[in-house]
């Protein structure tokens, strides 16, 4: 007796774009009761050191950062005086962030704007923000919603490859990522969006093995199964506070239920 060939699967339905977007807005829901603490992993005071530390976190870890800012605000701690810098004592400071001749030009650049067309202060608008030497969209998007409270979407590589694994869009480009998600959800939550898919991707949704069986948002995934499914193994996969570990700020919100990031020292 011959056995029966397997029936094939059906292929699974396609999903209207009004289904995506309730889709979208429920995960961003979900994600607020996760991460109700979810916060911007740069330690800064004022607008001018988020807006160098965003620059300085290109190719490295906000911790790396963290540890490197203090050293940096203490010698320069205005655009003035940073534009007064000597170059090459700047790069010895920021040195542990990689990349620190190229940063450093970038650095004496935003500085000397500031100072020469802005007052010495960091303007508040998009469009003179991205003018300023090492500032793209999504530096200038973690400046405008973090410091002068004007919402924004940040597209980092987490945020990318999240909402591409959630199905909310296939798109590559930084640009078109952040108009698509921006159509989905109103104004008002694009900052907070962006922290909560960040903090999702730092913990849990990592690039090379995500924590699949650990997922609060397991049900809403599309993607389920890329990753570790065993719900032990899943666990062991968990970084930051949700794996009992430090996160990447020295000086954390109150809120913060992690243990703070340790100092350069």
């Amino acid at each position: 007796m011959t056995a029966k060939a397997a029936a094939p699967r059906k292929a699974p339905k396609a999903e209207s774009h009004l289904a995506m977007v309730r889709r979208a807005r429920r995960i961003n829901r979900e994600l607020a009761e996760i991460y109700p603490y979810a916060h911007p992993e740069l330690d800064f005071r004022n607008p001018f050191e988020l807006l160098v530390a965003t620059v300085l976190s290109a190719q490295t870890t906000d911790l790396r950062v963290n540890q490197t800012t203090p050293a940096l605000f203490a010698a320069y701690p205005t655009p003035e005086d940073m534009a007064a810098a000597v170059p090459e004592e700047m790069e010895e400071i920021i040195r542990p962030t990689g990349f620190f001749r190229a940063k450093t030009k970038s650095l004496l650049g935003l500085s000397a704007a500031l100072r020469d067309e802005f007052g010495g202060e960091v303007p508040g608008r998009l469009e003179d923000l991205v003018k300023l030497p090492g500032v793209g969209r999504k530096t200038a998007n973690v400046v405008l919603g973090n410091a002068f409270g004007v919402p924004g979407i940040t597209v980092d590589t987490h945020f990318g490859r999240l909402v591409r694994r959630w199905k909310w869009t296939d798109e590559e480009d930084p640009v078109k990522v952040e108009a698509v998600v921006a159509g989905i959800f109103p104004k008002s939550e694009w900052t907070m969006l962006s922290h909560r898919v960040v903090f999702h991707g730092r913990r849990i949704c990592h690039a090379r093995k995500p924590a699949c069986g650990a997922c609060p948002i397991a049900p809403l995934c599309p993607s389920y199964g890329e990753g570790e499914t065993d719900p032990e193994k899943a666990r062991k996969l968990l970084k930051y506070e949700m794996g009992g570990y430090p996160g990447q700020r020295l000086s954390p919100p109150a809120d913060y239920p992690g243990k703070p990031a340790p100092g350069a020292g």
